[in-house]
């Protein structure tokens, strides 16, 4: 087994494919073995497949919103513990509650954060 790859595979559930492929460029860069989804629909499918260290999720999707996909990711055995990141153009303190209710071990508002500081978070919440 490569260990290398262990702790770090990441999930990122993102619709709007400049911003998911310049995360898959950055994260890419920073040696994570990077899964993407492009609804949450599909990201659960790739999450209960993959089983990865952490998820990027996007709120704002077709199919399945972020929300709902979190909410049934934390209903299964292996996603109830699974770090998520939950990012959104929404700056809206009761989303950010709602978020955090669901079991989100963090809220990022896209237009606040750079692509350094969204890895730095991940990094941070699997202690890389």
């Amino acid at each position: 087994m490569n260990t290398n790859t262990h702790k770090n595979k990441i999930l990122i559930v993102e619709d709007e494919i400049d911003l998911r492929d310049a995360l898959v460029t950055a994260f890419t860069y920073e040696g994570f073995l990077t899964l993407v989804a492009g609804d949450g629909e599909e990201g659960l499918s790739v999450a209960e497949a993959e089983a990865p260290n952490l998820i990027l999720l996007d709120i704002s999707m077709p199919k399945m919103n972020g929300l709902t996909m979190l909410k049934k990711l934390r209903e299964t055995a292996w996603g109830k513990d699974t770090k998520v990141i939950v990012m959104t153009v929404l700056d809206d303190l009761s989303k950010v509650a709602e978020v955090m209710d669901a079991g989100g071990d963090e809220y990022v508002v896209k237009t606040q954060v750079t692509l350094t500081e969204i890895v730095q978070k991940v990094k941070h919440k699997l202690d890389l």
